[in-house]
């Protein structure tokens, strides 16, 4: 496959990993990488010490095949500490996210230790600047995602196209894809691959607890909702007792701290690894509705590419329309 994405990281297959808070774990991004796409060790949720960690467990899980890291930058207070910790393993790495805040700083500096540097963006305009700061390669994601999106609430239908035509550097789309048919359809857009989140979470390598993982098995598109709205942001996340709180709570013009007790980083980590969703929050995204089981990487690969040939042969379908 001749294709941008493949050339600056190195995997056989355009398909990337999103960051996980909390659930992101070396052993899943290297067995992503391992299975042809491109993983990525969350470090939302660790300390540095713990994103080296699980660096290194992703190293020994990919087997020589090349990952690497998301850092979301408005969710560190000690950012710089994360970076000097993925300057020291550059050699290790092949490309870093940067997610949730302005990339600028830190591209050259990425760049310079010989790492690809990839930007989210939410709107058009977001990844022009990127692309002007440096960034190699842009995921455009819709707010179909789960987790933090932009306050634009762009959809991924309508960011791809809008973002391919603005920037020439290559782009993933986000948002909702959790099938080979839905990786197609992101080309057909005008991506040149995809990064996919919640589709990962359920799979045998990821440390989500078992409770998230039949939660997205059992649920729909219908039971995710956006909280955070009265800070300004928008994170989709499931359902759940905990989320209504927050959701009535919002409805009262609360005050920054009183929305912050409910939605800190403790509540995310209590439902997604302690199984207790009923007390606190996932994310997750539309892409929901398409999950139905949690196999193997491996076999979620072979899924993934047996779709995507379909959906490819179904795409040629269109050419005795246009003669």
């Amino acid at each position: 496959m001749d294709n941008r994405v493949l050339s600056l990281l190195g995997c056989r297959l355009p398909i990337v990993q999103g960051g996980l808070a909390y659930v992101g774990n070396g052993v899943l991004a290297g067995a992503i990488s391992r299975a042809g796409g491109f993983g990525q060790v969350g470090s939302a949720g660790r300390t540095p010490e713990q994103m080296l960690d699980e660096i290194e467990k992703a190293a020994k899980e990919a087997a020589g095949a090349p990952f690497g890291v998301n850092l979301p930058l408005s969710e560190h207070s000690d950012r710089e500490a994360y970076v000097e910790v993925i300057l020291s393993n550059a050699q290790r790495l092949r490309a870093v996210s940067l997610s949730a805040g302005n990339p600028r700083p830190y591209i050259d500096r990425l760049k310079r230790a010989g790492l690809t540097v990839i930007a989210l963006v939410s709107t058009p305009l977001q990844a022009q600047k990127a692309e002007a700061a440096g960034a190699d390669l842009l995921v455009a994601e819709g707010y179909e995602a789960g987790g933090h999106n932009g306050p634009g609430e762009w959809t991924t239908m309508a960011l791809i196209p809008a973002v391919a035509r603005a920037v020439q550097v290559p782009i993933l789309a986000a948002g909702g894809i959790a099938t080979g048919d839905g990786i197609v359809a992101a080309f057909a857009l005008g991506a040149s691959g995809v990064q996919m989140g919640t589709r990962f979470v359920a799979t045998k390598e990821c440390e989500a607890h078992e409770n998230y993982k039949a939660e997205l098995m059992r649920r729909s598109a219908d039971d995710t909702r956006i909280i955070e709205r009265s800070r300004g942001r928008v994170t989709r996340v499931l359902q759940s007792a905990h989320v209504d709180d927050i959701l009535e709570l919002e409805k009262r013009n609360p005050s920054e701290s009183e929305v912050y007790a409910l939605v800190r980083g403790e509540k995310n980590r209590v439902a997604a690894i302690g199984g207790t969703l009923e007390e606190g929050y996932v994310n997750c995204g539309q892409g929901v509705s398409l999950i139905h089981d949690a196999p193997s990487v491996d076999e979620l690969f072979q899924r993934l590419t047996g779709e995507m040939r379909e959906a490819t042969r179904r795409i040629r379908s269109l050419d005795t329309l246009l003669h």
